[in-house]
C-alpha cells in the first residue's frame, strides 16, 4: 500500500468510533465529565470496517446513508442474507479475483421452455430459486407494454471455457478479457444472470433496456457492469447483463452503494469475513 492509501485507510478507521456514536440513540452527550463513553453498536462498527476497503467517496456515501438510519440498513441486510442463504448463497462474489470451481453447477436449474417467456433459443435455464422474481418482473414489463426477451442465461464452466477461447482467437487475449470472462469467473455459471436481447449496447436506448434500467432493481435484478466502471468491475459496459441479488440486496446496492453491484458484493464479502 502506498503512503496515500495507508493514510486514507487510517483516517477511515480513526473515524469509526466517533461516527458510530453519532448514530446510536444511546450516545447522548455526557452529563458528567467522568461518565464513560457508551459502547458503539457492534454491527455498525463491523459494517463501517467492511466498507473501508472501498474507494473513499463510496465509503463516505455509505457512512452517511448508514448513519441516517442504521436500523433500515440492517433490516435489508438480514432479509437479503436470509433469502441468499436459503437458496445456497445468491450473493457470492464472482469476478476476476473470485472464481467458481469447475464443478460448480446449481442443482435447481429449470428450463425456460416451461415458462411463457420470450426467448431467442430453447436451451436457456435459470435457478428455480429466482423464477418467482423473474416471472414477476416479466409480467410487470408486459403490463407496461414491454417485452423482455431472454437471450443467454446459465452457462456451464465448459461452455464459458469454449466461449472465452473463441473471443481470444478472434480479438486477442487483452481485448477479450475486457468483455468476456474466463471460465469460473463468469456470473452466468451461477444460474442467476440474464442477458436480454439484443446483446448489444443499443439495448440501452431501446424500450426494454430503458425499462430494465429503471425497474429491474424492484424485482431484485442489478446491472452487473454499468458504464464508466470497467476499472472497478473488470468489464466493459453491458446494459443487457442483469444478475439477481434479491430484492433487499438490490435496494441496498441502490441506496447505499451508488447502484454499483461490485461495491455491494465486495462489501458483503468483507462483512461476512468479519464474523
Amino acid at each position: 500500500m502506498d503512503d496515500a492509501g495507508g493514510y486514507s485507510a487510517f483516517m477511515n478507521r480513526s473515524l469509526l468510533f466517533t461516527l458510530v456514536c453519532m448514530a446510536c440513540s444511546s450516545c447522548a452527550p455526557a452529563q458528567q465529565a467522568e461518565a464513560p463513553e457508551p459502547e458503539p453498536d457492534s454491527r455498525v462498527v463491523k459494517a463501517l470496517e467492511a466498507a473501508s476497503i472501498l474507494p473513499d467517496p463510496v465509503v463516505l456515501a455509505f457512512r452517511s446513508a448508514l448513519m441516517a438510519d442504521p436500523g433500515r440498513f440492517f433490516r435489508l441486510l438480514d432479509e437479503a442474507e436470509l433469502e441468499s442463504a436459503a437458496a445456497g448463497d445468491l450473493l457470492q462474489l464472482v469476478d476476476k479475483n473470485h472464481a467458481l470451481p469447475s464443478s460448480y453447477k446449481p442443482l435447481d436449474l429449470v428450463s425456460l421452455n416451461d415458462y411463457k417467456l420470450a426467448r431467442t433459443k430453447d436451451t436457456l435455464s435459470l435457478r428455480r430459486a429466482i423464477m418467482d422474481s423473474v416471472l414477476e418482473m416479466d409480467a410487470a414489463a408486459r403490463a407496461d407494454g414491454i417485452t423482455l426477451t431472454f437471450a443467454s442465461t446459465f452457462r456451464s464452466y465448459e461452455t464459458q471455457l469454449g466461449l472465452f477461447d473463441y473471443w481470444v482467437q478472434s480479438h486477442g487475449l487483452k481485448e477479450a478479457e475486457r468483455f468476456s470472462a474466463r471460465a469460473g469467473q463468469s456470473q452466468h455459471q451461477l444460474g442467476t444472470v440474464v442477458d436480454f436481447h439484443p446483446i448489444e449496447e443499443e439495448i440501452a436506448s431501446l424500450p426494454q433496456g430503458l425499462w430494465l434500467e429503471q425497474n429491474a432493481w424492484r424485482y431484485g435484478f442489478s446491472m452487473s457492469y454499468p458504464p464508466g466502471h470497467e476499472h472497478i468491475t473488470g468489464y466493459l459496459w453491458e446494459p443487457w447483463h442483469f444478475r439477481y441479488i434479491t430484492k433487499a440486496g438490490a435496494s441496498i446496492e441502490r441506496d447505499y452503494f451508488g447502484g454499483i453491484q461490485q461495491y455491494f458484493l465486495e462489501f458483503l464479502r468483507e462483512y461476512r469475513l468479519g464474523t
